[in-house]
């Protein structure tokens, strides 16, 4: 097996902080571990949007928010907008998913453009460049994503038969007297899935990863699998053994004090006003929810290494990238919220594992990067991986291939920037904000985070002295010089927008040397500012005059 591959595994709403390898005293995760010990570990990752659909489509795209388009939840990403498959398929590279990209297809950008949704170029656009080879949002009650999964028609095979399989048995529990328990309510987390373990998405998505691979291996190609897993995003339910494997002895203490409540920020008051934040502030509910959600975990560990040693059997292992990241954290009662939606890093900081089967990074094995590095990042370093030609005047990330064969850039960015749309929440009602006005941005450069909300005042958290961001420094007349200095750094950014995406930096480039010895416009005929024929004349003279001295160069 010559040929390279990447493996490109996103877990839901896993906290960075909820693996053995990033300090969790509790939950085991020795296959994760062992990954990790293989490979670079990244201590100051983060996200581009603590929300799932615009985080994903941030590391799918390789571009801010503020460029592709994708807000919020719902939102579609636009037809046209390149993405990891579109760059990988113009160098030979299958690139396809199984599980969750809670993309929205832009249909009716498709039907502007005369795309017929089930046409090749339709599947392609409306599965965010993906072959859909077994693509699974979960919230099938929903539908948007998901019209008629897969996963169910596998699950009534198995004999669950129910109209809605994926809530009603693998997202449930089963009653004393046989009644279905809804898996949506978190006073049922300490219970059993019905589904058996083997037939739970976590496991089925693992067995259809190993099937892509074998039936990818018989095609020929290289490839790029994005192995995305539903879980442990809620419902928080888990299947035997895994819903008693933990208990509340082993929830951590919730990272929270009294004085956050004490005129707090318009934005996190109002999200901690949430009903998920109101839930999660009671300590019953956190010692209910949390061993399931580290139960969830732990059974993706598992898969994982089934998966692992399959990949070694097969030799996949040897040639094959991997990356294990996650779309955002979770809050789980931290600073008294639920869900994810703020910035905190028990949201917007993300876990991030790569293992280069290289020679070339073995002396980074085992180590810890502390780069300021963000998700946008792994659509470049696929593309760097596979021997693609940069792509910068569309691709905003950068590629992390140097960190992980210790060949330092030779320069790196300052800060790591993530974006929020609040304008879908009830968040916006309740600080009493304008649709327009809903967009809050984090900038951080490892030591600081700063958050800028539009027409309120900003926050500002020092994560060296005060790693618990419990203490807001947004109006500390103090730290005035923290604060322009990030808002600066917030407004160069704010300045260059990847919006030039269909002619690159080399393609301006080519004429420079032309254009600094003639007008090139003359060559068109365009002869703009010439007062008569005699400087049209002198300038026809200097352009012939470069054109032989550049051929003599040439021959010579």
């Amino acid at each position: 097996m010559a040929r390279k591959n990447v493996l490109f595994i996103m877990c839901d709403q896993l906290r960075y902080d909820y693996l053995g390898c990033y300090g969790h005293t509790h939950l085991q995760t020795p296959h994760i571990d062992a990954l990790a010990a293989e490979g670079v570990r990244f201590g100051k990752a983060y996200v581009q949007s603590t929300i799932c659909g615009p985080s994903r489509m941030c590391a799918y795209t390789g571009r801010y928010m503020r460029t592709h388009g994708s807000t919020s939840n719902g939102v579609p990403l636009r037809v046209g907008e390149p993405t990891i498959g579109d760059h990988l398929r113009e160098i030979g590279v299958r690139t396809a998913i199984v599980g969750k990209s809670h993309m929205v297809a832009d249909r009716e950008g498709m039907e502007r453009l005369g795309i017929p949704p089930d046409s090749v170029i339709g599947v392609h656009v409306s599965q965010c460049g993906f072959e859909p080879y077994e693509r699974d949002d979960g919230l099938h009650p929903d539908g948007r994503y998901d019209p008629d999964p897969r996963y169910d028609h596998y699950l009534r095979d198995q004999g669950f038969a129910a109209r809605n399989p994926w809530e009603e048995w693998a997202n449930s529990a089963k009653g004393g007297n046989g009644a279905t328990l809804n898996g949506w309510l978190l006073s049922h987390a300490d219970k059993a899935a019905w589904v058996p373990d083997r037939h739970a998405e976590t496991p089925y998505m693992t067995r259809r990863a190993m099937d892509f691979m074998r039936e990818a291996e018989l095609d020929g190609r290289p490839w790029c699998l994005h192995l995305s897993y539903i879980k442990p995003h809620w419902p928080y339910i888990v299947s035997a053994p895994y819903h008693e494997l933990y208990g509340p002895d082993d929830v951590k203490a919730a990272v929270r004090a009294d004085s956050e409540r004490e005129n707090p920020h318009p934005i996190f008051r109002a999200f901690m006003e949430e009903r998920h934040s109101r839930a999660f502030s009671r300590e019953e509910v956190r010692l209910r929810v949390i061993p399931a959600y580290m139960g969830l975990i732990k059974q993706i560990d598992d898969q994982l290494g089934l998966l692992f040693a399959f990949m070694k059997e097969t030799g996949f292992w040897d040639n094959t990238l991997i990356v294990f990241t996650s779309d955002h954290g979770d809050y789980l009662g931290d600073h008294w919220l639920g869900e994810k939606y703020l910035f905190h890093d028990a949201s917007v900081r993300a876990l991030l594992i790569i293992r280069d089967p290289s020679p070339e990074a073995d002396s980074t094995r085992g180590s810890l990067c502390e780069a300021v590095v963000e998700t946008i990042d792994l659509a470049p370093t696929f593309l760097e991986y596979f021997g693609g030609a940069a792509k910068p005047h569309i691709l905003e990330g950068r590629s992390l291939l140097p960190w992980l064969r210790r060949a330092t850039p030779k320069s790196w960015r300052r800060v790591a920037v993530s974006e929020y749309d609040y304008s879908f929440d009830a968040a916006r009602l309740r600080s009493n904000q304008p649709v327009g006005d809903c967009r809050m941005i984090m900038v951080t450069d490892g030591r600081w985070k700063y958050i800028y909300a539009e027409g309120l005042r900003p926050m500002l958290f020092d994560l060296e002295d005060d790693p618990d961001e419990l203490v807001d420094l947004g109006v500390n007349p103090a730290h005035e010089a923290i604060r322009a200095s990030l808002r600066e750094a917030l407004e160069r950014w704010s300045r260059t927008p990847a919006t030039r995406i269909t002619i690159s930096d080399a393609e301006i480039q080519a004429e420079d040397e032309a254009r600094a010895h003639y007008d090139v416009n003359i060559d068109a005929g365009i002869l703009i500012g010439y007062l008569d024929e005699v400087e049209v004349a002198a300038e026809k003279a200097k352009r012939d005059a470069y054109r032989a001295e550049r051929a003599r160069r040439l021959r010579s």
